[in-house]
């Protein structure tokens, strides 16, 4: 099977000031195309480091791809270093990439500079691929067998994400050019509810029973559950489907409706699709969730034609004079009870009229706990016209992950209610 590795260049990864989205967003589209990431790597702004870590992912690797490093200024080096690893004696002037470079600055009405016009200048033993984007190209060294064991090829491509995504097709093509390239089939199944400990004790027997050649991974999120991944390498991809189809089937009826997708999917989506397939609408009251469901829930496409809107009902007031929640109810029981967070999911379904809301009130912390109600604590409510359902949870987490739990906990539960209700 074919292997790569990407290797990102620059201080700024390895010091935080910038996140490396270029790796993934390649691994993503390598494993699309039939290749196997093995490995990716930061590698600093220092020549040696760079030609000696390069050289060792081409040993090891059928491809390496390279990002970063290849600007006007001159502190990037990643040229300099891959015409030393390539061997290359000089450097000459791609004339592609040279009007490219003359197009984007005179559009931008900026002079052209000596500075711009060497990053036209390649080392002598590589390829161009023109950057149609930029004014640095993206270069393409071969290796022959003899070099490193086996036959590789180096892509350098700019380190600016815009840049380097938009080249990626063209990459893409001249790997199938010049590689005999395998299917690898992953099929990513949705769950949420069941921590990942406890997920991996119901399945055990299943997992212990699937063929050595299909792999399982676990995929932890707080927003969308955990993410149960099989993956094949090699073979023929109709029959590495239905294998693995009749794995998920199986997976399915040990599960049950712990499984929200055996697609890769969220939680918003999946109320999305339930929603717009029946023509009902839905409404949220949030109060220790800050508006957080409804950003889920408005993060889909369309969601329009079936979110109504949302109230944050964060002081107690606005429970009362906006939702109707009885003040008793707050003076007995408090804002966050059973009581309180059914009487808010009733109160803006009422309001809006939609057909289901779901309504939050806890406490995030880090302050505001109590030995009755600790931080962490939430109470979710969903409710239609067929009733309303509490549940109580506990998290433990900083402020910002206990919301996050919170909200798509409470989408969890609306979920069920929705696969329930309109599927009977």
């Amino acid at each position: 099977m074919t292997q790569a590795s990407i290797c990102t260049i620059g201080d700024e990864i390895l010091i935080g000031q910038i996140i490396d989205t270029n790796s993934s967003h390649i691994s993503l589209a390598l494993n699309k195309l039939g290749i196997k990431v093995t490995r990716m790597l930061s590698i600093g702004d220092d020549l040696d480091t760079i030609v000696n870590s390069l050289e060792g992912e081409l040993l090891k690797n059928d491809i390496v791809i390279v990002t970063g490093g290849l600007g006007p200024t001159k502190d990037d080096i990643t040229k300099n270093a891959l015409a030393r690893l390539s061997g290359s004696q000089s450097y000459v002037t791609d004339e592609r990439q040279l009007e490219i470079i003359h197009n984007i600055l005179s559009a931008r009405g900026l002079d052209v500079l000596d500075i711009n016009l060497a990053q036209a200048s390649v080392p002598d033993k590589c390829e161009v691929i023109p950057n149609k984007l930029g004014t640095a190209p993206v270069m393409v060294f071969r290796f022959e067998e003899e070099r490193f064991g086996h036959p590789a090829a180096l892509y350098s491509l700019p380190g600016v994400p815009f840049e380097a995504l938009g080249a990626l097709d063209d990459i893409l093509d001249d790997i199938r050019l010049h590689n005999n390239i395998s299917d690898i089939y992953h099929r990513t199944i949705m769950t949420y509810g069941v921590a990942e400990s406890a997920l991996s004790k119901m399945i055990e027997e299943w997992e212990d029973s699937l063929p050595s050649d299909i792999h399982l991974a676990y995929l932890p999120n707080q927003l969308t559950g955990v993410r149960l991944r099989l993956s094949i390498y090699g073979g023929i991809r109709e029959e590495e489907e239905a294998r693995i189809e009749a794995e998920t089937a199986r997976l399915k009826a040990i599960l049950g409706n712990i499984i929200y997708s055996d697609r890769e999917d969220t939680l918003q989506g999946c109320i999305g699709r339930l929603l717009s397939g029946c023509g009902k609408t839905l409404s949220a009251a949030e109060s220790c969730t800050g508006g957080t469901i409804s950003e889920l829930i408005t993060s889909v496409p369309g969601s329009s034609g079936y979110y109504l809107g949302s109230v944050t009902s964060y002081a107690n007031e606005i429970k009362t004079k906006v939702l109707g929640v009885p003040e008793e109810i707050i003076a007995e029981y408090g804002a966050v009870s059973r009581e309180c967070v059914a009487a808010m999911a009733e109160g803006v379904r009422k309001l809006t009229g939609s057909d289901f809301s779901v309504a939050t009130s806890g406490i995030a912390g880090p302050g505001g706990g109590s030995a009755d109600k600790p931080v962490g604590l939430v109470w979710i409510g969903v409710s239609s016209d067929k009733g309303t359902e509490t549940f109580q949870t506990i998290f433990k987490g900083d402020r910002k992950r206990n919301m996050e739990r919170f909200a798509a906990t409470a989408l969890n539960y609306l979920r069920v209610k929705l696969v329930n209700e309109l599927n009977h």
